[in-house]
């Protein structure tokens, strides 16, 4: 004869923790909110500590840290440190890079939005996301022995015999003789590169998120595709190409590898495109290591610090306009 087992009484916390998770939706709702909270927290905890570590440089320099001068000095024999430079630096190569970036990354994201045939149009999508997948230290070695002497010199010297004696923009297009190719015009080269992929498929997603019907509507009014895109979908999208153009800045203030690799890292006060010199990533990159007093260090901290914020700031004005974007498409249409 059978025995029968009774099964053992479960006890009330398993129970509980069963039902819990019967429920489906509501355990993952709580751990997506924990994550949420702790990229916040993570956040907070890096700005607090770049804060806290850069509070002697704070006291000791000031607002001069950060401001302009026409005699900036580095010197960390002597514990005197003017941060604008490197301010400078990243302002003028990144703005550059966007600036040549901007056309050649919107025409790409309007050919695979709209004209691209099907059948290469994944293909396309591949090798743009392969151009983001490269690592920046490739991309500075490529710079140095391939970019540099067969492209960024030549044309450094076409910009130095054009523009080097015209007023006004002769401060931007001086340099030394013969021209380096390692200059801050490199560097904003390779941010170029570098930043094209991501102003590229934001634009790309932004043009497919628009309607139909507004491309639809367009052509049974008489415009041409042409028309089409210049007039109706480059506008109705324009804040969401606004956010990329946004995160690719935000890319290229914060490179660091790639920049350092064929900027020449020169500490002067030159305003020139032509010349080497040093952003805020690279200095950071360069001297950290090797700094030997606390004033020194709390100073290249401090440098982390605006790098930070004004990243931090340019990446949630670029999510906000591409939200936006997004907000006034209706849901349905971008299905």
């Amino acid at each position: 004869m059978t025995k029968y087992i009774h099964p053992l009484p479960q006890t009330h916390w398993l129970s509980r923790l069963r039902r819990a998770i019967s429920h489906g939706d509501l355990p993952w709702k709580w751990i997506i909110i924990a994550a949420s909270v702790l990229v916040m927290v993570l956040i907070l905890a890096v700005g607090e500590m770049l804060w806290r570590e850069s509070a002697d440089a704070r006291s000791t320099f000031g607002f001069g840290f950060l401001t302009p001068t026409l005699t900036p000095d580095w010197d960390p024999v002597n514990d005197e440190f003017q941060a604008w430079p490197f301010i400078y630096g990243t302002l003028l190569t990144s703005l550059t890079a966007i600036v040549l970036a901007l056309p050649i990354s919107v025409g790409i994201a309007i050919f695979m939005a709209e004209l691209c045939p099907p059948w290469l149009r994944m293909p396309l999508n591949w090798l743009v996301e392969l151009l983001a997948a490269i690592p920046s230290v490739v991309y500075g070695l490529w710079g140095i022995f391939v970019f540099l002497p067969t492209v960024v010199t030549p044309v450094a010297e076409g910009l130095f015999e054009t523009f080097g004696t015209v007023p006004g923009l002769s401060v931007l297009f001086t340099g030394p003789v013969p021209v380096s190719g390692a200059s801050r015009l490199a560097a904003a080269f390779i941010l170029t590169i570098m930043i094209i992929p991501t102003i590229t498929a934001v634009t790309r997603d932004v043009l497919l998120a628009i309607p139909t019907s507004q491309r639809e509507a367009a052509l049974a009014l008489g415009a041409t595709q042409w028309e089409t895109i210049w007039q109706v979908l480059l506008p109705y999208g324009l804040s969401g190409i606004l956010g990329a153009i946004i995160l690719g800045l935000g890319r290229a203030l914060g490179e660091t590898m790639a920049v350092t690799m064929v900027i020449g890292n020169s500490i002067e006060g030159s305003a020139s495109l032509l010349r080497p010199g040093y952003t805020m990533a690279s200095i950071i990159a360069n001297e950290f290591a090797e700094a030997v007093t606390k004033l020194h260090t709390q100073s290249l901290i401090e440098i982390g610090l605006v790098l930070f914020v004004l990243t931090l700031i340019l990446n949630m004005v670029a999510r906000f306009l591409v939200w936006s974007v997004a907000r006034k498409t209706p849901q349905e249409a971008r299905a």
